[in-house]
């Protein structure tokens, strides 16, 4: 019989190399230009032509000097009368107003500003009383009743702050989300929590009493920073666990783009355009840069407000992400 060689036996089939889907190459560029396009829209566009909306300013003066101010300077300031120079140096010491306005004589004007209230702001207002001035053929005096404190003369140190919390914020609950497979739910809040008092403790302690750059009660200026990053760092999370791959960009621009650029810091909340005015104070960063700017200068006048605003971004993040978890374990037990 003839032999026959033996066949060969088949090799392993060659691994068919699928191509990515164009999703992979198109969401991180994309998330990535919106992210840059919102970041530089948001912090040059808005300083680049601020404009003055209803500053207000609190004038005492007899003779027509409202009615003057309000008819040469528009819409740019928000007159509130007062009764004499005492009532509307109480304004401007508990942040009603930001200027008081005043007459000294026949021609002299007497202009009270508080530098507290920011370069932006302080400027804008001596701009407008002195373009009424001039064009009045009146003088103005100019003092600063509320100067802002030594280490802190361009009355940046509350921003960075407030941002360097909301970033630290920002960072805990983005590492927080790949927490979930090791650690409960209640032991993940647990960490956010106490991770937060940490951050605040820490900014407190270095921008108070070590670079004396702001002069609030360390204790009060603790809670707001604790609470700010509370509320970054349960925001973050919550994002993450509800949208995914997108939710931490979306962090981003919710709290270190929009919030920041919004906060009233950089540019004074009266400068900025109508939609930022309006988002400003509701969004976490806008109310502790109200919060700590009212604690270092202004005797915590107005400081309930933004502290029940940061509260209810951390305790409603909190609760969103304990009803998912509900939601998941019910979920879960209904298919067993």
């Amino acid at each position: 019989m003839p032999s026959t060689a033996a066949e060969p036996a088949p090799g392993p089939h060659p691994t068919v190399r699928r191509r990515p889907p164009m999703k992979a190459w198109l969401q991180p560029t994309l998330i990535a230009l919106i992210v840059v396009a919102a970041f530089i829209s948001c912090y040059i566009g808005l300083q680049r032509d601020p404009q003055p909306h209803h500053v207000p300013i609190a004038v005492t003066a007899p003779g027509g000097l409202q009615s003057e101010i309000r008819q040469a300077l528009g819409d740019s300031i928000e007159v509130r009368p007062v009764a004499d120079t005492d009532a509307a140096r109480r304004a401007l010491e508990h942040h009603d107003v930001a200027a008081a306005l005043s007459t000294d004589g026949t021609g002299e004007l007497r202009l009270e500003v508080a530098g507290a209230n920011g370069i932006s702001t302080t400027s804008a207002v001596k701009a407008l009383i002195g373009a009424y001035a001039n064009g009045a053929g009146k003088h103005v005096t100019i003092k600063d009743v509320l100067p802002l404190v030594r280490f802190d003369a361009r009355g940046l140190a509350g921003f960075y702050m407030a941002f360097g919390v909301t970033l630290a914020g920002f960072v805990l609950g983005s590492n927080a989300l790949g927490l979930t497979g090791l650690l409960r739910l209640r032991h993940r809040f647990m960490l956010l929590s106490g991770a937060s008092a940490a951050i605040g403790t820490v900014a407190a302690i270095i921008a108070g009493p070590v670079l004396g750059a702001v002069p609030a009660p360390v204790v009060p200026l603790l809670l707001i920073l604790t609470l700010l990053a509370a509320a970054a760092a349960f925001t973050t999370k919550l994002l993450g666990t509800y949208l995914g791959p997108v939710g931490l960009p979306a962090a981003t621009l919710l709290l270190l783009t929009a919030g920041n650029a919004t906060s009233g810091a950089t540019i004074g909340v009266d400068l900025l355009p109508a939609i930022a005015r309006a988002v400003s104070a509701l969004l976490p960063p806008g109310a502790a840069v109200r919060a700590i700017a009212d604690l270092s200068y202004f005797n915590g006048a107005h400081t309930a407000g933004p502290v029940v605003t940061l509260a209810l971004w951390a305790s409603v993040a909190a609760l969103l992400l304990a009803l998912r978890a509900r939601l998941v374990r019910r979920r879960a037990s209904a298919t067993t």
